[in-house]
């Protein structure tokens, strides 16, 4: 009975938070698209895109909370610093962390080490250096919150009696327009031709005059925008963030880009929203405390069943 109360608020909460969960989804997928490589170093690339939001939102110096037109200016400007900084760090972590590897035609499995070192290296540097010295209060269990309240929630509308607030539009609403136009970027421009030949078959792409160190590049700074935008608004959303944010916000975006169908940019945009709603209905059924072991159950049923996932493409068609 508590899932049939709760099953539209459920879903306005699944739709805002696989939001979320697709944005940062994208990076997994390009990356795999492009190289074949779960990049585990992007859950602090998330990270980082969260702390230049938070910075922004803290030189802002706002005296109340905002809403309205101004929310929507605010969450802009955290969106272009979230993603400039996460974009950027993804460019260096490719460049310190990957590309000798592939220069010297290192196993896949030493990529992937890689990447957990990355990943660890940059959650501790964070804890140790970076909250101290930039952010003037201590952490709390690893959790940094804004100062205080900026987002000023006010109900929109109501669907069938659940409240939609300003804050959830904006982050539907904001994802949706960023994957539009990472899927018009990839399907029009020269670039985007370059990651999907890349993807198909790079021996022939590099034959026809691609670049593909260049490639690379751009396929992890696009996919590090994204996740920059997806950490502005996860702060929208959740206002704190803190040194171990992406780690399993990572894992779930991770399991969103599996069941959708890793390597589909359309498949990430499907398996984020499908995760956000399975989560949520999964914690009006059993409890909110089973919320994460709904999500990880998922992954383990969608590697047994139905590995190339909800779309059900080959990872050889479905690349970038």
């Amino acid at each position: 009975m508590n899932f049939l109360e709760q099953f539209w608020p459920s879903t306005i909460d699944g739709l805002s938070l696989g939001a979320i969960y697709a944005l940062m989804a994208l990076g997994y997928t390009m990356v795999y698209g492009v190289l074949r490589l779960i990049n585990f170093a992007h859950s602090e690339i998330f990270m980082i895109g969260t702390f230049a939001a938070l910075f922004t939102v803290s030189g802002l110096s706002l005296s109340s909370p905002v809403g309205g037109v101004a929310l929507i200016g605010i969450t802009l400007v955290i969106a272009v610093a979230g993603g400039l900084a996460a974009g950027g760090s993804a460019m260096a972590l490719e460049y310190v962390a990957y590309r000798p590897l592939r220069k010297k035609g290192a196993s896949r499995l030493a990529a992937l080490i890689s990447a957990i070192g990355a990943s660890i290296f940059l959650q501790q540097l964070f804890a140790l250096v970076v909250i101290p010295a930039v952010f003037d209060r201590p952490k709390e269990g690893g959790r940094l919150p804004v100062q205080e309240h900026f987002v000023e929630r006010s109900e929109l509308f109501s669907v069938f009696g659940a409240s939609v607030t300003n804050d959830k539009v904006i982050i539907f609403l904001g994802a949706i327009l960023m994957m539009i136009a990472l899927d018009q970027f990839v399907s029009r421009t020269r670039l985007g031709r370059g990651i999907r030949s890349t993807a198909q078959d790079p021996e022939a792409a590099v034959l026809m005059g691609v670049n593909i160190d260049r490639i690379v590049t751009v396929t992890f700074a696009v996919g590090g925008a994204m996740a920059g935008v997806a950490a502005a608004l996860y702060l929208v959303r959740f206002e704190e963030t803190g040194y171990f944010v992406g780690f399993l916000l990572g894992i779930k975006a991770f399991t969103a880009a599996v069941l959708g169908g890793i390597g589909n940019l359309r498949g990430a945009l499907v398996g984020g929203f499908a995760l956000g709603l399975i989560e949520m209905y999964g914690s009006s059924i059993f409890g909110s405390e089973w919320r994460d072991v709904v999500a990880f159950s998922i992954l383990v049923l969608v590697l047994m069943f139905r590995p190339t996932g909800i779309l059900g493409e080959s990872l050889q068609q479905a690349r970038a």
